[in-house]
């Protein structure tokens, strides 16, 4: 009996029921929306059966047989992919798609430039990259909408295992006129009178104030921010003082101001940067010369963006 569809044909589809919009699909895809809808049409027309009830204010939302009509072609695209992490087996190459996961905090730090070096290597593999919060990776991973991804050791799932990487301390960050700035460490009961940027981000947010639990006391927490370059300026420009697990190679804010970092000793745990991934999930050749990849820059103390 002839196939009523195409694997390209179920992508599409996964795409829209993801996205809940052709257009939001296709644009994430990279395809016109007309293609994109059209695979769609086709698929439907294939096997008798209504996927979306296509609404135009509210876009595309899943039928009771769309729902799991997605079930198994999720199931049918992984055992395709299985199939070419086979043939690479027996090829030994390493080619193919390689979805990866970066936390937001910092992917401009280290993911471009260890993507560089590794698409390098591997020409023939298809490189691209999601960034993503913490609860967001998770979510990724456990949908298998990227196969594996760059991010720190905090609350981890126990569907998810882990790759670490590098062990990173905690530091704050000051500006040059912070009544802080020339001490050589501080500790939390330093930081108590002093106004705090926070970087609030799930999961981030809570493993920082948890440096002040011995204390007994809240942090005097002046301005939020969930975006690390913001938390950079404003602390560089005064606002208060930042704590970050990664000390960079540049030492100033967007805006040009320099800032000083300073170790916080602490009695809690420093945060793992490593690999996350499903346990479900099968690790091709490819994503195995990714993981190989970063632990060679890890282990040559030469890991883009920081300074170990």
């Amino acid at each position: 009996m002839p196939l009523r569809f195409t694997l390209r044909q179920l992508e599409y589809f996964i795409a829209v029921g993801e996205a809940g919009s052709i257009a939001l699909a296709a644009e994430k895809v990279n395809v016109t929306a007309p293609s994109m809808s059209s695979a769609i049409a086709q698929l439907e027309a294939g096997f008798g059966v209504q996927l979306f009830t296509r609404r135009h204010a509210q876009g595309s939302a899943l039928t009771p047989t769309g729902e799991r009509f997605m079930e198994q072609a999720r199931v049918v695209l992984d055992s395709a992919g299985k199939l070419n992490d086979l043939a690479q087996i027996y090829t030994d190459s390493v080619r193919g798609s390689l979805r990866v996961g970066c936390l937001r905090t910092f992917v401009q730090l280290m993911v471009p430039q260890l993507r560089r070096s590794f698409e390098g290597r591997f020409e023939s593999v298809d490189f691209s990259q999601v960034e993503l919060d913490q609860a967001q990776i998770f979510d990724a991973l456990g949908a298998s909408r990227v196969d594996l991804a760059l991010t720190y050791d905090l609350a981890l799932p126990s569907d998810v295992t882990f790759h670490p990487l590098l062990t990173l301390p905690p530091y704050v960050m000051v500006d040059v006129d912070h009544p802080l700035a020339g001490a050589r460490r501080v500790t939390a009961d330093d930081l108590i009178a002093h106004d705090m940027v926070l970087l609030d981000m799930p999961h981030s947010s809570d493993y920082f104030l948890s440096l002040f639990r011995a204390t007994g006391q809240r942090p005097r927490i002046a301005e939020r921010t969930t975006d690390i370059s913001v938390q950079r300026s404003l602390v560089a420009n005064g606002y208060g003082f930042g704590i970050n697990n990664m000390r960079t190679v540049q030492e100033t804010s967007m805006d040009g101001r320099v800032l000083k970092f300073i170790p916080l000793d602490t009695p809690v745990p420093p945060l793992r940067l490593g690999i996350a991934m499903s346990r479900a999930a099968h690790v091709s050749r490819t994503i195995q010369a990714f993981i190989d990849h970063c632990h060679e820059a890890a282990d040559a103390a030469h890991f883009p963006g920081i300074v170990l």
